[in-house]
């Protein structure tokens, strides 16, 4: 007899339960409750430290101007002017009517685009994309079915006219 009058019984400790264990006869993937498991989280993308941050213009507006920014771009209305989004993405959605002159890290074409496109890295052209313009990227995806009137400059616009004017200059200097 123990000393409150309470028997010791010859008991095997029992187990504390791990917080978010599930038990051996549970589903995996399934809590300890029983519900549907909880979705992870979606990753954030981030560049030097932020998040990315993307802004949207919508079928029904309509902008007359330049635009510039330092965020990603979906644009799914009507822009006329330029867009100058040098170090951001790009995007013509698929309602997006788009005549201006693009310049930015990435462009890419769901909608329609009239006019030149010059991007840092690269153009895609999805396919129902249409581009009226000259295209002017180091590489260039264009899918079956996408539209793609104009002229193709691929690689870096500064080397070639260096490596160009170069000879030109020894010719040059030879005739003299």
């Amino acid at each position: 007899m123990s000393l409150f009058g309470k028997n010791q019984r010859d008991e095997t400790p029992v187990a504390e339960p791990v917080l978010g264990a599930r038990p051996r006869n549970m589903p995996r993937g399934a809590n300890a409750r029983g519900d549907e498991p909880t979705p992870a989280p979606k990753p954030v993308r981030r560049s030097e430290g932020e998040p990315q941050r993307m802004a949207n213009i919508g079928k029904s507006i309509q902008i007359k101007g330049d635009l510039t920014g330092n965020e990603d771009l979906v644009i799914e209305g009507n822009v006329d002017g330029r867009i100058d989004l040098p170090n951001n993405q790009l995007t013509v959605g698929a309602e997006g009517k788009v005549a201006a002159e693009l310049h930015a890290k990435t462009v890419i074409v769901i909608g329609h685009v009239t006019g030149n496109i010059q991007a840092a890295e690269r153009v895609e052209v999805q396919a129902t994309g249409i581009v009226d313009g000259d295209v002017k990227a180091p590489r260039l995806i264009v899918a079956e079915g996408a539209v793609l009137n104009g002229s193709v400059t691929m690689g870096n616009a500064a080397k070639t006219a260096g490596a160009s004017a170069a000879p030109a200059q020894k010719a040059a200097g030879a005739a003299a």
